[in-house]
Parts: structure tokens; C-alpha cells; sequence
């Protein structure tokens, strides 16, 4: 049976900024998905937009998972800043995600602890070897902690609160859940965005102006991804 590399993104400006680098492209219909099926770099790849937030996310990868056979998933798209180091349109590899809304304190658990499964989810290990030999002119590259919940942040307390709780560097909302997913069914994985916002109360313009921009990069690392 083929093996497929899946890509998950959430909104459509980075579905298309992917899809414009696939060829032998054809669409079909699963669960009320429109799955691209094409090549990037003659690599089999699976292109699908999940929507927004974690319940939609992890859908789509057990979706995937339950259909093909996978050589891996990787997550690409946006996020919001949470590291002071991070500049519109830098990318960051995550080498782990956590879920920084999921709260069962009351019982005695960090915040972000997830019974039976833990805090943190740890990306893979060749996948995040092959991705630090990518460059990218003008964009900083980072390896670092990803945190994931289903909200948008925009609040700064918020925002100092993640980063402090977590060590996170980027904060968005679909990246944690499909790793859950893909640890869960022992499917490598990665997840690597692109800053398009900082919260700081007024963000929602910020990743509306930079979400293009964003895409676009995420788009360009995949395409030197999938090169080697």
C-alpha cells in the first residue's frame, strides 16, 4: 500500500500556499473533508484543511490515520508570538506541544496534565534532524515549545502566563491535539509555524494582515522539507 505524508493545516490561505506546490493534484471528498491528493518534491502527500481548534484538528488526524497509510503528519500554519526573540514571519519547529487550556487541577494535576498521556507531546526526533537544516533567507529559525488550546489569544497576561507556566514560544490552537492523535496511534509527527501575530490585545489585525505572509513561509520550509 502507498505511504502518504498527511499535511493538516487550519485556515484556507495555508492550504493554498501549500497547494500551490503540489502537482498531479486531485480532490476528493472524506467526512465532510476536501483531501488534496498530489506530489510535492515527487513525495506522496495528503493536503487537508482541518478548520479551527483541537476537536477539529484531532478529527482530521485519526480521520487520516483510519484511511491511509501514513508515513507521517506534519501540522503547518500560524501562530501567535509568546517569545520576545520571535519576529513576524520567523518559524518555529516545536519539539514538543503541550495543551495549555486543559485543566483537571481540581484532582490534584498541573495545568496542561493530561491523564494517561501526560503534559507534553514530543515531535520526532528524525523529522525535527531533518528540519534543522533548513534555511530560509531572512526568517529565523527556531526550535522550541508550542502550546496549543481553543482559544485565540489575545489577552498579554494570558500570554505571560503560557510562556511562564510552559517555556512555550508560540501559542495557536490545532498543533497539540493532532500530536495526541499521532502519539496515540504511534504516527511520527512534526508541527512547524509561522509567526503571524503577538498578543497584545489587537492581534486579530495583526494575523489577519500577516496570515498571507505567514502561509507563505510555512509553504516555502515544506517545500525544502520535502526536497531532501
Amino acid at each position: 500500500m502507498k505511504k502518504y505524508i498527511g499535511i493538516i493545516v487550519a485556515e484556507i490561505k495555508e492550504l493554498e500556499a501549500i497547494e500551490d506546490l503540489m502537482i498531479d493534484l486531485e480532490e476528493f471528498h472524506l467526512y465532510n473533508l476536501n483531501i488534496f491528493k498530489g506530489k510535492i518534491s515527487n513525495k506522496d502527500c495528503l493536503l487537508v484543511r482541518c478548520g479551527v481548534g483541537k476537536v477539529n484538528s484531532a478529527r482530521t488526524a485519526q480521520i487520516l490515520t483510519d484511511n491511509f497509510k501514513l508515513e507521517c503528519i506534519i501540522n503547518l500554519g500560524s501562530a501567535g508570538s509568546l517569545n520576545n526573540d520571535l519576529n513576524i514571519g520567523d518559524i518555529v519547529i516545536a519539539k514538543k506541544l503541550v495543551q495549555h487550556d486543559f485543566d483537571v487541577t481540581a484532582f490534584g494535576r498541573d495545568k496542561g496534565y493530561i491523564p494517561e498521556t501526560g503534559m507534553f507531546f514530543d515531535c520526532d526526533s528524525i523529522l525535527l534532524k531533518k528540519c534543522s537544516s533548513i534555511k530560509i533567507n531572512n526568517i529565523n529559525i527556531f526550535t522550541g515549545i508550542i502550546a496549543s488550546g481553543d482559544i485565540f489569544c489575545t489577552d498579554v497576561k494570558m500570554k505571560e502566563n503560557i510562556n511562564k507556566k510552559f517555556n512555550a514560544d508560540c501559542v495557536e490552537m490545532e498543533g497539540a491535539a493532532i500530536a495526541q492523535v499521532c502519539s496515540l496511534n504511534n504516527i511520527p509527527f512534526i508541527v512547524i509555524r509561522s509567526i503571524s501575530d503577538t498578543p497584545n490585545g489587537n492581534n486579530n489585525i495583526d494575523f489577519n494582515e500577516y496570515l498571507h505572509f505567514a502561509s507563505k513561509n510555512c509553504a516555502e520550509f515544506i517545500k525544502q522539507f520535502l526536497f531532501f
